[in-house]
């Protein structure tokens, strides 16, 4: 009995020390040598984390990102590094630096070391004007730590800085400034990631690019861009495309000569104010790049004080982008969007939806709808306002009215620019595979009223693994949730097919196709019915075709005129 135990307490140790070992240590890059930090992970698992590795050279004002010239020694990466400038959240006070471009990578490991991992690139979002890539801090974890996706899911996790706001997104829409300066970061730091993550025992070969609102537009880019033929396999959207209407702006030159006159540059001619705007302190030129905080409870919806964004430049946008999707053929495909993305937007254009006391009307429905649809002028509200309310009856619940406004701005800024975005991508794909879901977990944000499920960014607490790393805020099922969800993200990366992988799902994802549209309701209790079948189609249809083929509210007050 003696000689078992002493056999089994040989065998521990000898795992022990093997798990102790499992790690790359000092890694060769094209900068420089690295080495980071080993976490343990329980169970004989380790992620080995590198934090704050430099990807390009600090930028220079509106210029594309630069080789960084490397560094000599051993780059000791075990601390983030600064975010790229950007006003804080409440937006009073500027943080971050223009020295901000950084990647972070996250290595699994089992008893020895890992080779050939799929790689998973996250880009963050933050409306193009502020976040970075350890955004939020979670009871002193950011968000986006990637070693439970990491360990659990058996990828490479890299999260990524770019430029946001003014220094990042600023265009006079020709060649002069040309914007976009953002992308080309992000761009950057992939081309980066294809060059070196084999040395981090990645695959060059099987990188999926994956990122939430902002960042969902940003991946979105990416994939229409010429630029990026081969660079990457695989692509991910959470509630964000590039055809969502806050992810283009519509007329930049009017937005640079407004934050010009902000910093002093009155100059008449464009010219000369552009001279002016180089020469502008950075840190004033991202303040004034923020939103109009007092603007925000005014007439217009929310959606319209989202000013910097990309811009179609001619290169690396070089069209609209729903004519680029030829050039997504070549990626596997997943998107889709929460059931409430558009609340959090609703609750500040209609108040009175969130409150106890309050009933919205029918005039404040409609009040909302000429905000969003004033392009296409008053037809337009009597239009959507028909399909919206054909459901209420002669006198509707209260909160029957207060969802549909959730609604509405759920569908306008992110479920109907997916659904567009899939089809297109389904219709030029030739081989790749596309994936639609929709994530409906019922909202953890305590006050809000009974009948809100999904809030916008609450998918990324389960993504990233957060009822694990922090238990105690949790509860089983969103244990249950998060582990659905990682197992689903990360079999996409390995094979393409979110079903297929290492880890075992709940249910089985069918393929979206040219001309059959299931989707997965992604929740903490899922069963062979969270397969359903042309998500919200009557909407769907109603802005895609019905209020496309509106006539635009210029035109015809143009022909009025004449």
């Amino acid at each position: 009995m003696k000689m078992m135990q002493m056999i089994l307490l040989i065998l521990v140790g000898v795992c022990l020390r093997s798990a102790a070992a499992a790690k790359l240590g000092v890694v060769q890059t094209e900068g420089g040598l690295v080495e980071g930090l080993n976490i343990d992970m329980g169970f004989f698992r380790t992620v080995e984390v590198f934090k704050g590795i430099p990807f390009a050279d600090v930028p220079g004002k509106w210029e594309k990102p630069k080789p960084h010239p490397g560094w000599d020694g051993v780059l000791v990466a075990t601390k983030y590094r600064d975010r790229c400038l950007q006003v804080t959240l409440l937006q009073t006070k500027i943080h971050g630096s223009e020295d901000c471009l950084y990647l972070n990578i996250f290595v699994p490991h089992g008893l020895s070391v890992s080779t050939s991992l799929p790689v998973m690139v996250y880009l963050f979002g933050g409306a193009f004007l502020l976040g970075a890539s350890n955004d939020v801090e979670v009871l002193g974890e950011s968000l986006y730590d990637g070693k439970e996706m990491a360990n659990r899911g058996g990828v490479i996790v890299v999260t990524v800085n770019y430029r946001v706001g003014t220094l990042g997104f600023l265009s006079t829409g020709d060649e002069r400034l040309p914007g976009n300066y953002g992308l080309w970061d992000q761009h950057a730091a992939l081309s980066w990631v294809r060059r070196n993550i084999r040395a981090f025992g990645g695959h060059p070969d099987n990188i999926t690019i994956f990122g939430q609102s902002a960042g969902a537009a940003s991946v979105s880019f990416q994939m229409l861009s010429p630029y990026n033929k081969g660079l990457f396999r695989r692509a991910i959207t959470q509630s964000g495309v590039a055809l969502s209407p806050w992810a283009l702006q519509k007329n930049p030159m009017a937005l640079t000569k407004k934050i010009a006159r902000k910093v002093s540059c009155w100059q008449t001619q464009e010219d000369d104010m552009l001279a002016c705007l180089k020469t502008a302190d950075p840190v004033k030129l991202t303040i004034v790049g923020k939103m109009n905080l007092l603007a925000i409870f005014g007439k217009d919806p929310v959606m319209d004080l989202l000013d910097l964004a990309p811009v179609i430049d001619g290169d690396f946008i070089p069209d609209d982008p729903s004519k680029l999707f030829h050039n997504a053929a070549q990626f596997d495909y997943l998107a889709g969007v929460n059931s409430m993305d558009g609340h959090l937007f609703a609750g500040i254009d209609v108040p009175s939806i969130n409150s106890m006391k309050e009933t919205t009307t029918a005039e404040q429905v409609k009040g909302l709808l000429s905000g969003l649809t004033k392009e296409k002028g008053d037809a337009a509200i009597t239009s959507a306002f028909s399909v919206y309310s054909v459901h209420w009856g002669l006198a509707p619940y209260p909160a029957i009215v207060k969802k549909t406004v959730a609604d509405i701005e759920t569908d306008f800024l992110f479920l109907v620019p997916t659904q567009i975005a899939l089809q297109l991508h389904a219709n030029n794909t030739s081989g790749a595979s596309t994936y639609s879901y929709l994530f409906n977990m019922k909202t953890r944000i305590p006050g809000f009223p009974r009948w809100v499920e999904a809030e916008h960014a609450e998918d990324l607490q389960y993504l990233f693994g957060k009822p694990f790393s922090i238990p105690l805020v949790y509860l089983p099922r969103h244990r249950d949730l998060s582990g659905y969800m990682i197992a689903y993200w990360t079999n996409f990366a390995k094979t393409g097919d979110p079903s297929r992988g290492n880890s075992r799902v709940p249910v089985s994802w069918p393929p979206f196709t040219k001309y059959h549209r299931p989707y997965l309701m992604i929740n903490h209790s899922m069963t062979k019915s969270s397969v359903s079948y042309d998500l919200r189609s009557f909407y769907v249809n109603y802005w895609t075709q019905t209020y496309s083929q509106l006539p635009d509210a210029e035109r015809m007050e143009e022909e009025k005129n004449l």
